[in-house]
């Protein structure tokens, strides 16, 4: 089977979001570890420090297994940064949650990532938005589609 040829313009795409991709990433990792972090535990402390997720549901965020999850939530427990505790709603489910110092740690590892911060300052709100669209569109995450 022949393999599909793309046009120039959609292989310069392609590979522009995989150089954003690469260079966020090994911020990101740098920034993890500037905090005493891997980048898993920065992220799933990124993600926690937004709402208690019960660990099926940050697995399913972060694109991994619900073991690896148990894992690196029992190591960010033990550092005080995270909690678990019992679902208001249903007493049977435990989410993890961060605690006080967790969410002071996870804005210090928000406020490090310059990457990010400074391409996109450089574009106009109306640009900004137009790239939020496209990016919602490519994930197949804009309502309007």
């Amino acid at each position: 089977m022949a393999t599909p040829r793309t046009d120039p313009l959609t292989h310069e795409v392609v590979e522009l979001i995989g150089a954003v991709v690469a260079r966020y990433h090994e911020e990101y990792e740098d920034a993890a570890a500037g905090h005493n972090l891997t980048g898993a535990q920065a992220r799933l402390l990124g993600l926690l420090s937004l709402e208690p997720l019960p660990m099926r549901r940050i697995a399913e965020r972060l694109k991994c297994e619900p073991s690896n999850v148990t894992g690196i939530v029992d190591r960010l427990e033990a550092r005080g940064l995270v909690e678990r505790r019992a679902d208001p709603d249903d007493r049977r489910v435990k989410l993890a949650a961060t605690t006080p110092e967790g969410q002071a740690t996870a804005r210090r590892l928000r406020a490090s990532l310059d990457f990010a911060r400074e391409p996109l300052a450089a574009l106009s709100p109306a640009d900004r938005t137009t790239l939020r669209d496209l990016l919602r569109r490519m994930l197949a995450t804009d309502p309007a589609n």
